[in-house]
């Protein structure tokens, strides 16, 4: 319905404005969910789905405002990101917070009967809510809308002898390569640990501009256990936890009792471990001592795949064995002990079958493939089978016979695909040879048999199998580029590129390349935002290996 106001019924005059369209819609999809139906914490899910995301796309070299400069269609296709969808959404609800549900509203319903059928800019939009809302949204505009990069909000305060603020600030802080500071709408929550968990004592609600914010309110106030910056997710921004905060997160934050509070401590965390400020094995631990007390699954599957991440990108290669151990133990106790045939027993299934390394973990998940292990209300259905099958090929357990066996049971277009994936695993030369030449040699492949292979070829535990590979990449992309779609071109160049190898020669590889070949400005920007994720890695880990 949203698509059909933004976008049918006003559509944007040009691509510059594709927010409009996408941002509206992602915010009125969770805001209908709220309000009108019985999911009403999807608030929860949005921040810790859709606002992870833009969090993550906003800190790339290659982030951009909300309102981007579009020159061709090939700059539109990349733009289809978490700028465009997540963020933009997270600064609506911001701007409502800024000018009142009901006047947003009001001017909505302005804009949408004074431009129907016909071609809107963003002013069009803003001339509507200044006259809903009798607010100047200029200067909101080119802080939120026309500038980039994402700020972080951080307490600093100082306490007497007995316990009571003496000062409280928030600091506003911005990435050099974006250093706008905004003007942010946020509620600070003090939380206590009491007999019945942790409780919110006291909202404070105030207006954060420019570096630094006093809070007069908080003079004298006990300092609580726990101290929330942007409780109830008002605003768009990182945030951080002092230390006695982080230390009541990491041993209590399964006590919340609200779940929007739970992911923005999380959300923090998260943003902690990759940003270098929280060791990686410290997240893993706050993850398995907190999230069984999560009750949404979306959150489970989400921490379990953040955990997962952590301890293959930001976690000290040395401690890595020891960090899959602790995540494969945590899951196998869950899986046992969760509700037979619940959401959840699922999630730690598949997270078990994910982190199994050793060699118990692989016979139990090999006994629940043959059916000589059983796990009440568990069902092996088709899709939990080719997850096992897929684990025990990475493992070199599974031959390619036996992958043919189980494409023979499982003849399907979906089975085809988790088999190529299959195959892609094992861990073998020729396996891996076989992967490289049907990604790179094949342009009629169907377009999800090779994303299936992609997704099998690179893993983070057959790095010398796919050490040769890396120059390999370099020699390919630039052909891959020009000779294949947009789309598959995306594909290929993304999911073939050496991110997995953390280290100095995959940024020197990449610098070269870039300086050498002059790429077309979106293949450009692809490579580097794997260039990115792979100096972030290298930080992170430097981060876990000083924590040991």
């Amino acid at each position: 319905m949203a698509h059909m106001w933004f976008g049918d019924l006003v559509t944007m005059r040009w691509w510059d404005d594709l927010w409009l369209n996408e941002s509206f819609a992602t915010y009125a999809s969770v805001l209908a969910q709220t309000e009108a139906t019985v999911y009403t914490h999807a608030w929860t899910t949005f921040a810790n789905v859709e606002k992870t995301w833009a969090y993550r796309q906003d800190q790339l070299p290659s982030t951009h405002p909300i309102v981007a400069e579009i020159d061709d269609i090939a700059a539109v296709e990349v733009n289809f990101d978490g700028i465009t969808y997540a963020k933009g959404a997270s600064v609506l609800k911001q701007l409502v917070a800024w000018v009142g549900q009901d006047a947003f509203q009001a001017g909505l319903r302005s804009y949408f009967q004074a431009h129907q059928y016909g071609n809107t800019e963003l002013k069009d939009l803003l001339h509507a809510l200044e006259q809903s809302s009798g607010r100047d949204l200029s200067a909101w505009s080119k802080e939120w809308l026309e500038t980039a990069g994402v700020n972080t909000l951080r307490p600093r305060f100082e306490t007497d002898v007995t316990g009571a603020f003496t000062t409280f600030h928030i600091l506003q802080e911005a990435p050099a390569e974006w250093p706008t500071l905004r003007s942010h709408r946020v509620v600070i929550g003090l939380y206590d640990v009491t007999d019945r968990g942790l409780q919110r004592r006291d909202r404070i609600e105030l207006d954060v501009v420019d570096a630094e914010t006093d809070v007069p309110q908080l003079i004298g106030v006990q300092q609580p256990d726990l101290v929330l910056i942007n409780d109830e997710d008002l605003t768009y921004t990182k945030i951080r936890l002092d230390p006695r905060s982080a230390d009541t997160v990491t041993s209590r934050l399964g006590q919340l009792p609200d779940s929007l509070s739970r992911a923005l401590c999380w959300a923090a965390s998260w943003d902690m471990t990759r940003d270098a400020e929280l060791p990686a094995r410290q997240f893993l631990k706050l993850v398995l001592g907190n999230i069984r007390s999560e009750s949404e699954v979306g959150v489970v599957q989400l921490l379990l795949s953040q955990t997962v991440g952590a301890i293959y990108n930001y976690t000290d290669p040395a401690y890595r064995a020891t960090a899959l151990r602790l995540l494969a133990d945590a899951a196998h106790n869950a899986l046992l002990s969760a509700e037979p045939g619940s959401d959840h027993q699922l999630a730690w299934a598949r997270a078990l079958i994910g982190a199994a390394r050793d060699d118990d973990h692989l016979e139990f998940v090999e006994k629940l493939l043959t059916g000589s292990q059983e796990v009440p209300g568990l069902t092996i259905d088709i899709d939990l089978r080719w997850s096992l099958v897929r684990a025990l090929s990475a493992a070199g357990l599974y031959t390619d016979a036996q992958i043919a066996q189980e494409l023979e049971r499982d003849p399907t277009a979906a089975g085809q695909r988790h088999a190529a994936t299959a195959r892609a695993l094992r861990p073998t030369a020729e396996a891996k040879a076989e992967a490289w030449s049907t990604i790179i040699d094949q342009p009629d492949l169907p377009n999800a048999i090779l994303g299936a292979w992609i997704s099998g070829f690179s893993s983070h535990d057959q790095l010398p199998l796919l050490e040769d590979y890396r120059a390999r990449y370099f020699e390919r992309v630039t052909d891959i580029w020009a000779n294949r779609s947009s789309e598959i071109a995306q594909d290929i160049v993304v999911g073939l590129y050496p991110g997995i190898f953390v280290d100095q020669q995959t940024l020197d590889q990449t610098d070269t390349y870039l300086s050498s070949a002059s790429p077309p400005a979106a293949l450009r920007r692809l490579l580097i935002e794997g260039r990115d994720g792979v100096a972030r890695a290298m930080r992170a880990r430097t981060k876990d290996a000083s924590s040991s």
